[in-house]
């Protein structure tokens, strides 16, 4: 028999046969997979991860000749590609194309700009370097159908002749955002940036390398570029051609952008500052050589249909072509590389369109911004959960994050988390996530940080309940509110009850993350818990759940270190986010992790593994390349994730759902998944399930008394029989159609098997 037929009838017969080596399980992204509205617009990149502080650069991304975009977020340390492709009515549009992004190299930080250095047309990838240097890739790319850029170290620290015999290394300062172009018009790469020590003039940096600046070297023929002195007493207080100022005692960052705003010929100045929400002009009376300022320098408006710009923090520009007629536009985004000033991140880009036929420059502000517009944007985190809310059987969304200004803005008493809900509009197969409210069960009163919701059956009556991890009076709880509801029926929670686990800890921080699974066997849910908690243990911890006890207190501690989960070094990871489902179709429950370097971890049917739990990060399968690769998510400071494994696409397998710290969520689909049939561990005797696809309800008969356990594939309990018996009559009424799988266990010696019940 051909190997492809073969394949194609064991997959229709649903048995289970041997993969090739390399046809691993994996995850790949899927950003098509369910729409996702927000009023009356469907948004075109809703799954693409929100931005917080992006950087924009365009690059031929497959060699296709036209210039697509890859985005650098400053605050996560992340990249995200998106193509330039035709548009089902005309013209053009962006698409989003993760498999791009791991062409670039991991260890960008701070910032990461694509220039071309070598005058090939390829641009090279410039980016810091420690706390404030400069670092360069060389673009090695080959032209070819469908080819992905690649890039090679061309130097890990640029350094500048300070004299003759001496040279030191360019610094910027770690907050510093650089202008890299042609400052002097003579044809290659210049850098320009406020200096990384007191943050007050401006330094140029050079390039004298030759032609088209192959070599990269530099000096730095002035001491202050243009005699600018930002003087820091308000945002816009700066002196020129020499008049005093008291300088800011310490520097903040700065970001910088050179055009000719006046047409007379040199590059004039656009500035943002950290601290400060206005976007800055100056304009250069000098020459492209030799830079000059005087009273008048100040631009306020900005000129040529800028008008006045601001952002939340920390406005930077950048010249790029977003609007598909090979001019440049401007885009102005936040350049923050934190934010502890705790500003609204969501919906923060401008773009300015460049509307001139000629060489001067004339833009338009579009409304909407740019991009982000279009992502589900939760501002700081997003946190999904998954169930059926409203009673229709199809699959909804809850997404919970860590804060948002939801007031005025920079007002700390503002800024906290809310629980938003996205009704399915869809079908079972084509899922549409319709934004119902950002405040469900008006949580926003409640006034928490970091909100963590699941969607589970916590007292076992078929009904799914609503419990979430949040920062309360400076403590982190597991509050919970109860179905009243029947199974198959909306919803009905008491939002004015906030009942709380006692989980006999309490300490102050504000990323423990819950997730609630039969970890025993034993048909109750128990908790693993991710957790930052210093105390000694590890970062999941195992509170099984006692059967008979009140269910506040019901949740024991039994192992403060379950599965001694370490990462590469062997430290234990901050910020972990589990999620328990049989995600690779073998019939057992696996855990995957994500934690807050960005790591992602696939520890196979969980229940069986002893000692130290054996772990894959090679998960995420890669159209281009053809392989598997560990995650290209954020990376940075300890980052904050959500993480929820739900079908909510009727395919019979759990997708996974991964919030990010840029607001947004991430959605991978699985590859060479095997489903079962059956899967018997120790039992011999006969089994029957019948109808089978079933809809009101279905017999099972077995040949020895048995009891019946039917779970989703999250391992979630949906249904029991505990009364043992020979023929079950299985109620199917309520449930959801999808795949579940029909746990039946002897009474008598306890053997099991499995069996795969389809609900339609």
């Amino acid at each position: 028999m051909p190997m492809r037929t073969r394949f194609l009838l064991l997959a229709v017969l649903g048995l289970p046969f041997a993969a090739p080596a390399q046809s691993l399980f994996a995850f790949e992204a899927r950003p098509q997979l369910a729409s996702v509205v927000v009023g009356t617009d469907t948004l075109q990149h809703a799954w693409a991860g929100g931005l917080n502080s992006p950087e924009f650069s365009n690059i031929d991304l497959n060699s296709d000749g036209q210039q697509d975009l890859m985005v650098f977020d400053r605050i996560s340390s992340r990249v995200t590609t998106y193509l330039n492709v035709a548009a089902a009515g005309g013209g053009r549009r962006w698409h989003y194309a993760p498999d791009y992004e791991s062409a670039f190299p991991t260890d960008l930080e701070g910032w990461a700009l694509l220039r071309d250095y070598d005058c090939d047309g390829r641009p090279d990838l410039f980016t810091r370097a420690g706390t404030g240097n400069v670092r360069v890739y060389r673009n090695v790319s080959v032209a070819g159908a469908n080819s992905r850029p690649a890039f090679q170290l061309a130097s890990n620290e640029l350094i500048y002749a300070l004299s003759p015999t001496f040279s030191t290394p360019i610094f910027l300062s770690a907050y510093n955002l650089p202008a890299i172009q042609d400052v002097d018009g003579d044809g290659d790469l210049d850098i320009i940036a406020f200096d990384g020590a007191s943050g007050a003039n401006i330094e140029f940096y050079r390039n004298v390398g030759g032609s088209c600046g192959s070599g990269l070297q530099f000096d730095r023929p002035t001491i202050f570029w243009g005699d600018i002195t930002f003087c820091g007493t308000t945002c816009t207080s700066y002196a020129f051609a020499g008049d005093f100022c008291r300088k800011p005692t310490h520097t903040g960052g700065f970001a910088l952008l050179l055009q000719d705003l006046d047409g007379d010929q040199d590059l004039d100045v656009l500035a943002g500052r950290d601290g400060c929400s206005e976007w800055v002009g100056i304009r250069n009376t000098g020459t492209r050589q030799l830079a000059a300022t005087s009273s008048t320098s100040l631009l306020n408006p900005l000129p040529n249909g800028i008008g006045s710009v601001s952002v939340p923090n920390f406005p930077a520009g950048f010249s790029v072509d977003v609007t598909f007629d090979g001019r440049p536009d401007l885009v102005v985004a936040p350049a923050l590389v934190d934010n502890l000033d705790q500003t609204s991140m969501r919906q923060t880009t401008r773009l300015f369109e460049n509307t001139s036929a000629g060489t001067s420059l004339s833009y338009t502000p579009r409304a909407g911004g740019f991009l982000q517009d279009q992502m589900i944007d939760r501002s700081e985190g997003a946190n999904p959960a998954f169930g059926d809310l409203n009673g229709d059987g199809l699959v909804d969304m809850l997404l919970g994050n860590f804060a948002d200004q939801n007031g005025n803005a920079g007002s700390q008493t503002t800024y906290y988390a809310t629980l938003a809900y996205y009704q399915n509009v869809g079908t079972a197969t084509r899922p549409v996530f319709r934004l119902v409210t950002n405040d469900y069960l008006g949580l926003s009163a409640r006034r928490y940080w970091n909100i963590h919701p699941v969607l589970t059956d916590l007292n076992r009556d078929g009904a799914a309940d609503l419990a979430y991890t949040a920062e309360y009076s400076q403590a982190t709880q597991v509050f919970y509110h109860l179905n009243t509801a029947a199974a198959g029926q909306p919803v009905s929670f008491n939002a004015s009850q906030f009942d709380h686990l006692d989980l006999q800890y309490n300490w102050s921080g504000r990323e423990d993350i819950p997730c609630f699974t039969d970890v025993d066997g034993d048909g109750f849910v128990d908790l693993l818990m991710g957790t930052r908690d210093p105390n000694p243990g590890g970062a999941l911890r195992y509170y099984r759940r006692v059967p008979g006890q009140p269910f506040r207190t019901a949740f024991q501690l039994l192992n403060p270190d379950y599965g001694m989960i370490r990462d590469g070094n062997n430290r234990k990871p901050e910020n972990l986010a589990p999620a328990v489902a049989d995600v690779d179709g073998d019939g057992t429950l696996d855990l995957v992790t994500v934690d807050g370097s960005g790591s992602v971890r696939l520890y196979a049917n969980f229940r069986a593994q002893t000692g130290p739990f054996s772990a894959r990060t090679d998960v995420f399968y890669n159209s281009l390349t053809g392989q598997n690769d560990v995650a290209r998510l954020d990376r940075g400071f300890v980052l904050r994730h959500g993480l929820a494994l739900a079908d909510v696409n009727g395919d019979a397998a759990p997708e996974m759902f991964i919030g990010l710290q840029t607001g947004g969520v991430q959605v991978f689909g699985t590859r060479n998944r095997v489903l079962p049939v059956r899967t018997a561990a120790k039992a011999t005797w006969p089994l029957q399930v019948y109808p089978n696809p079933a809809t009101a309800a279905a017999t099972v008969e077995t040949g020895v008394p048995t009891r019946l356990a039917l779970l989703d594939l999250t391992g979630r309990y949906v249904r029991s029989v505990d009364l043992a018996q020979r023929r079950h009559q299985l109620d199917l009424r309520g449930l959801a159609a999808g795949v579940y799988l029909l746990r039946v266990t002897s009474a008598t010696d306890g053997s099991s098997s499995v069996q795969r019940l389809v609900v339609q």
